[in-house]
């Protein structure tokens, strides 16, 4: 009988981090699956770490190195026997009734589960923050062009049939570090039964390596333009003055003030209400950095 799950772990010399997240999905209470370590080109120790594990449910499979998740996940996806893929990323990891929770939450009307994780960090004081994991409203492809990505990859559980609609996750370049993101989007072109699960899960773990630590502005609008037709004029206003707001972030933490506060004043004047008071509040901080400048 194949396995009701596949878990796709792609990963590239993490052999530490990569050994939590496989007992993490040993540890799991619904043990029907199967794990399809994917490594894109270690020349750690990964081979032995995962050789000394007994488990027939797990797969390895080294390649030559890629240089993001798309491929090693696409040949998971490749050899996956189970009826739903899981995505979990080799620094994160899960709580032990994660699959179970996923599996009491299958209907005929889902194919998409995703839900929050725990952000684990040793940079972090508040270790209780967690990533978003917000309610998408139908249509779910507007939504997500319109309000950004709304699931942790290491979150989301996805019916083997709808991913091979869609056919492989984008391996372009240019997707690196969003692809999971764009993913979303073309799934939400053919299904609105995205459920978010209102618990916490697992855990994301953000370092200095990950993605979280880079400036995802440009792979993230790739990632979303060939959908901006969808939008509205209003919408599309909405839109470009949100990535302002962030691009008015990331100049903000560059020291870059002059570029922070062209780019969080066109937030300031068309963005959603929230938006403001955060463009506000940098703008603020700004000003006087800015005028000391001068000095």
């Amino acid at each position: 009988m194949p396995p009701f799950f596949s878990v796709i772990i792609p990963t590239y010399n993490r052999s530490k981090d990569l050994l939590r997240a496989i007992n993490s999905v040993l540890a799991q209470t619904f043990t029907d699956y199967e794990i399809l370590v994917m490594d894109d080109g270690s020349t750690d120790d990964t081979p032995k770490i995962v050789e000394a594990i007994t488990d027939p449910r797990i797969v390895y499979d080294w390649d030559i190195n890629f240089g993001g998740p798309a491929r090693p996940r696409n040949r998971g996806i490749s050899k996956a026997k189970g009826q739903w893929i899981c995505f979990l990323d080799a620094d994160d990891y899960w709580m032990p009734h994660k699959l179970q929770v996923c599996y009491d939450s299958i209907a005929n009307n889902v194919d998409v589960l995703y839900h929050p994780l725990k952000i684990d960090s040793n940079t972090l004081i508040e270790k209780k923050i967690n990533t978003e994991s917000r309610v998408l409203k139908k249509p779910v492809i507007i939504d997500l062009v319109l309000n950004g990505n709304a699931i942790s990859n290491s979150s989301a559980v996805v019916r083997k049939t709808i991913i091979d609609c869609i056919g492989d996750i984008d391996e372009s370049i240019e997707l690196i570090a969003c692809e999971d993101y764009n993913t979303w989007i073309r799934i939400a072109e053919i299904t609105d039964n995205f459920v978010n699960i209102n618990q916490v899960l697992g855990y994301y773990s953000v370092h200095e390596n990950n993605i979280s630590a880079k400036d995802l502005s440009v792979p993230e609008e790739y990632a979303y333009r060939k959908y901006m037709h969808l939008l509205s004029p209003v919408q599309i206003i909405r839109k470009i003055s949100i990535r302002e707001y962030s691009l008015g972030k990331i100049m903000f933490r560059k020291n870059d003030f002059n570029h922070a506060s062209q780019h969080l004043a066109f937030s300031l004047r068309y963005a959603p209400y929230l938006y403001k008071l955060k463009s506000l509040y940098l703008l603020i901080l700004v000003f006087p950095s800015r005028f000391f400048r001068r000095m």
